[in-house]
């Protein structure tokens, strides 16, 4: 997140050779037979559905001098009232080495750790760069703009098993791993930008399976996600996993962001439920919504869009719909421009975050 960018996805059927190949059709139903492949996929029915929130943010937000308040209008720290109110899952963003320190390894640590002692599972969400990485961006640190591609690939490997181990020693044991944020056109351009061509994509495909390979190795049971956007957008998500598939990409679970507007969200809703079904159809993963939000002006209204992507998500075929976060629900006050907080101007938690 940070800021919504729409692929155009003639673009990027035209420049792609994966896409020109593989057929790219938006699904008419999620049980369409011709899309289903075997898998061997076995649900883990002991799993608890995350109702998560991502709040990277927080360790900024406090030194600044901002405090968060319960319902009630007591102080209380940000993981105590997210907790009270149904969030179980903390998601924290990990960048490799931004401006000021925010969202670096050491950040990333104290943040997972505060989670844990609250009793929260933890989401590691890598975005490979050092500052936000999304459809628009996904620039590479500037440590390893010099690296060759498998340099590169390498270097995926290494700083994500680093950063795991780092964790690890801090007690920490991630449930969920992403391997890039919102890598809808892949991720560290140009070697994995996915449009550019077969041999981009493929570069893609093998980022990822360096980072899928770096979690198993330190947390085996931790499931690693794919994160596009826009999780309405059938095609593109087909036109990529299609391809990370010709690749041989390795990865659990597709994940998704979603972000309406008020007007529209029951429409993005079941498009993204039916988009949901088709994942798990078509390449036997289970899904995601790794981030979802909307206007903190519009909380009661933000509260039916989240209650109605919860029961859809939760209704995904074979119980292969993991959870939804809220992304940056503390952000309030309009904090770095973000208007789509769950969170007041007082500092209170919004009608929206009772949807959890």
């Amino acid at each position: 997140m940070k800021k919504i960018m729409t692929l155009s996805t003639a673009l990027l059927l035209c420049l792609n050779f994966s896409c020109k190949n593989s057929n790219v059709k938006p699904a008419t139903s999620a049980g369409n037979p011709a899309t289903k492949i075997s898998s061997g996929f076995v649900p883990d029915a002991s799993a608890t559905f995350a109702n998560g929130s991502d709040v990277s943010w927080v360790t900024q937000m406090e030194s600044s001098g901002l405090k968060f308040y319960n319902s009630s209008g007591t102080q209380q720290d940000l993981f105590t009232i997210l907790k009270s109110l149904g969030i179980n899952a903390i998601r924290l963003r990990a960048w490799v080495n931004p401006s000021g320190g925010w969202c670096n390894t050491s950040d990333l640590v104290a943040k997972a750790v505060r989670a844990k002692n609250a009793g929260l599972s933890v989401m590691i969400d890598f975005h490979y760069s050092d500052t936000w990485a999304d459809p628009g961006d996904q620039n590479k640190p500037a440590a390893w703009t010099s690296l060759s591609t498998s340099a590169l690939i390498s270097e995926v490997n290494t700083y994500t098993t680093s950063t795991l181990n780092t964790l690890k020693s801090n007690g920490v044991t991630p449930l969920w791993v992403q391997v890039g944020n919102e890598t809808s056109n892949g991720m560290l351009w140009n070697d994995g930008k996915a449009s550019l061509s077969s041999t981009d994509f493929k570069n893609f495909a093998n980022m990822i399976t360096a980072g899928y390979n770096a979690v198993k190795a330190v947390f085996p049971s931790a499931k690693v996600i794919v994160h596009l956007a826009n999780g309405y957008d059938n095609t593109v998500f087909r036109w990529m996993f299609d391809g990370l598939k010709t690749y041989g990409a390795k990865y659990d679970v597709v994940g998704m962001s979603l972000y309406p507007t008020t007007s529209n969200w029951s429409s993005l809703d079941s498009q993204c439920l039916t988009n949901m079904n088709d994942m798990v159809s078509r390449y036997g993963k289970q899904v995601m919504i790794c981030e979802a939000g909307m206007s903190e002006s519009a909380a009661t209204t933000c509260k039916s869009f989240l209650s109605d992507l919860i029961t859809k998500v939760k209704s995904v075929s074979g119980g292969n719909g993991l959870g939804v976060f809220y992304w940056e629900p503390e952000a309030y006050n309009n904090w770095q421009g973000y208007g789509s907080g769950a969170f007041d101007p007082t500092g209170k938690p919004t009608v929206a975050l009772t949807a959890f």
